[in-house]
């Protein structure tokens, strides 16, 4: 086989072969970032928790905010914290990954000059990092919503079948990015703001209805935009997705992990003559 085949078989057997390898790397990255802190690993714990205690003060005491989604006419409208922090979960475990990649390969120089090294899993290392965290903020969300609205609907354990879709997404856009940020270095300041643009053109801080009906359908556009409100649905509310457009959002999804692993794949020939 070769080596650098960009097929389906290839991304899977590649996976596969180095699962050790990326969990062991993956939980290398995640212990090297806590490193040298007073209380280490807890701050993945308390940084959502703070995060989460701001947003119950800032738009449930300051701003006062109601939802206002008549799709979602529970108590847990009422609660603009949890909406919001729901939606911050989706879109760091995308945002993690994606403004990070420009910079895998040209950040790990060693294993393309050096070292007999599988560079396609390096977008995997950045997603088990970010899987771990966003495992850690959903504990968090868990806590939040027992406490502020007494109740966690059980239609919640399917929410994997909404974030796996968009854990292909972003490791499609990680490959892609990575290879692209070898040959064209500004993707590092691109992917950075593209990623701010995405969080307030995503329906984090409000409700998908409170777009016009004429603007909406560009908003699905979005790759975040269905996960955040799928996500909503069956974590928060109980209510599940239409499992249609669970399909075609799934369908999309493996098409860009693999045409974004293809691209990887094909340019990686010129990494070395480039770094």
């Amino acid at each position: 086989m070769n080596t650098y085949s960009g097929s389906p078989t290839s991304l899977v057997s590649s996976l596969l072969l180095n699962r050790t390898l990326i969990a062991r790397m993956a939980r290398r990255e995640v212990v090297a970032r806590y490193r040298g802190s007073l209380i280490g690993l807890a701050w993945s714990f308390f940084n959502p928790v703070l995060l989460l205690l701001v947003y119950t003060f800032v738009f449930t005491v300051v701003f006062a905010a109601r939802w206002g989604d008549s799709r979602f006419a529970t108590d847990a409208a009422q609660s603009p914290a949890i909406m919001i922090f729901a939606g911050m979960i989706v879109h760091g475990l995308f945002a993690e990954c994606f403004v990070r990649s420009p910079g895998l390969v040209t950040g790990n120089a060693n294993y393309v000059k050096r070292v007999v090294f599988p560079l396609e899993i390096l977008p995997w290392i950045t997603m088990g990092g970010a899987v771990f965290h966003a495992l850690i903020s959903l504990f968090v969300l868990l806590i939040g919503q027992l406490v502020l609205l007494g109740h966690w609907p059980w239609s919640a354990v399917l929410a994997p079948l909404v974030l796996l879709p968009l854990v292909l997404i972003t490791m499609g856009f990680s490959w892609f990015f990575a290879a692209s940020g070898v040959y064209f270095r500004d993707l590092s300041q691109v992917s950075g703001l593209f990623s701010t643009v995405l969080l307030f053109l995503s329906p984090v801080f409000y409700p998908l209805s409170a777009i016009p009906e004429g603007y909406r359908h560009w908003f699905y556009i979005n790759p975040l935009t269905y996960a955040i409100e799928a996500f909503r649905g069956l974590w928060v509310f109980g209510q599940f997705p239409a499992w249609q457009g669970l399909l075609v959002y799934s369908a999309i999804s493996v098409v860009v992990a693999l045409l974004g692993f293809a691209w990887f794949q094909k340019t990686r020939r010129g990494f070395a003559d480039v770094i």
